[in-house]
Formats: C-alpha cells, sequence, structure tokens
C-alpha cells in the first residue's frame, strides 16, 4: 500500500511537473522533438482512459457482434425455405441446421468443424419414416 501512496503522492506528480506543457498557445509551437516525445506517454494513457470510459457509459457505442447465422445459402433470399414431401425420403434423411453445408438442406457433417472451433454442440435434424 506504501507503494501506491508513494506513487499517487511523490512520483506522478514529479512527472507531471516535469512535462514540457507551455504556458501560452503559441508556446505549442516552440516546442521540440524530445519535448514532442515526453507527451506522447501521457497523451496516449489520457486518450486510452477517455476511450474506456466513453465504452463504460455509452454501450450502444461498443461494436456489436454479427448474430447472422446463414452467411453463405442464397443471401439474395428474403427467406431461406425448403419444402421437401416426406414421401421422397427413403428411410431417413439428416438436415443441416448449422447453416455450413455445401449439400444444402441435407447436412454434410460440417457442423464437426464448427463445434471444435466454437466449442458448440450442433448436429443435424433427422427425419425418418416409421416402416408399416
Amino acid at each position: 500500500m506504501q507503494l501506491l501512496a508513494g506513487l499517487v503522492k511523490t512520483t506522478l506528480p514529479n512527472y507531471l511537473a516535469g512535462l514540457p506543457i507551455p504556458d501560452s498557445f503559441g508556446g505549442w509551437f516552440r516546442l521540440g522533438f524530445t519535448d514532442w516525445l515526453s507527451l506522447i506517454p501521457p497523451t496516449a494513457a489520457v486518450g486510452g482512459l477517455v476511450y474506456v470510459s466513453y465504452l463504460a457509459f455509452c454501450p450502444e457505442a461498443r461494436p456489436k457482434p454479427s448474430t447472422k447465422v446463414n452467411r453463405s445459402i442464397r443471401m439474395a433470399e428474403a427467406k431461406v425455405v425448403d419444402m421437401i414431401d416426406i414421401e421422397d425420403i427413403a428411410e431417413k434423411a439428416a438436415f443441416c441446421r448449422c447453416w455450413k453445408s455445401k449439400n444444402w438442406p441435407y447436412c454434410d457433417g460440417s457442423h464437426g468443424a464448427h463445434n471444435k472451433e466454437c466449442q458448440d454442440n450442433l448436429g443435424p435434424v433427422v427425419v425418418s419414416r416409421k416402416k408399416n
């Protein structure tokens, strides 16, 4: 705790007092190259603090992750709908639910790579016909 107190009471004020901040507007134009270099760290720290505060108090400013599931299948359509007659299915069929199948709407196992990458548990919908 004494280390933090010394930093706040002594080190930081001495550092800030040693910065080459001019007394007038025209003084900014008379600063040398090394003076400008010494102003970069505190300026970056203040800018970072302002940015983090902005993100904390303005949640609408945070970037939103993409929630889109379908990123490649028939994107020109407003809604992707497939009609499959149950009579056309031999015994059973596996239908894709991950939107990554190259054989849409049938599952081709693409969810396996997705599950490994995202720690997810997607799988197909399996439709089967009862035998009479």
